[in-house]
């Protein structure tokens, strides 16, 4: 998935069961980010047009991994380590 913002607690735990991984994007650069589009397939929900799903294919997208298979949320684990640190 990929996306700007965090996900709920429900969607990161089937992350973790189905061993998935979200992408986190610069909000406001749909422009630039579909210029590193190669390919681009429907893969269901079509009449949704726009908010369809849909396969990527990409070269040298500029996203991070912001919550991984694990569970590792960086929406959470950043801000709290951060201020662990500035409280030490």
């Amino acid at each position: 998935m990929i996306g700007k913002g965090d996900r709920s607690p429900e969607v990161v735990a089937a992350m973790k069961k189905e061993c998935a991984v979200y992408f986190a994007a610069i909000g406001g650069a749909g422009a630039l980010l579909s210029t590193f589009i190669k390919k681009s397939e429907i893969v269901c929900y079509e009449d949704l047009g726009a908010e369809a799903v849909y396969r990527l294919t990409v070269e040298r997208f500029p996203v991070i991994v912001a919550i991984d298979c694990a569970g590792n949320n960086l929406y959470s684990d950043g801000p709290a380590k951060w201020k662990n640190q500035l409280e030490s």
